[in-house]
């Protein structure tokens, strides 16, 4: 098993690239594009109803990550 601050630093990267790929999706028409290229556009007018509260729940989720993180490795 992982010792704590190496696991709260890659809980720290995993939510923070889970943030940036849903704020890719949200903020660029890239996720519209990738519908639309396999034929699934008519989900599109459905994104703002997942995509919004993603952005949040993983940037929330950095947020404690990144301060769990740095609060065990000054201990």
């Amino acid at each position: 098993m992982p010792s704590q601050p190496a696991h709260f630093k890659r809980t720290f990267y995993i939510a923070l690239t889970g943030t940036t790929a849903v704020a890719l999706c949200c903020f660029t028409p890239v996720l519209v594009l990738l519908l639309a290229a396999v034929g699934l556009s008519a989900f599109t007018r459905y994104l703002d109803f997942v995509l919004l509260p993603a952005l949040v729940i993983f940037g929330v989720l950095t947020l404690v990550s990144y301060r769990k993180w740095k609060i065990q490795s000054q201990r």
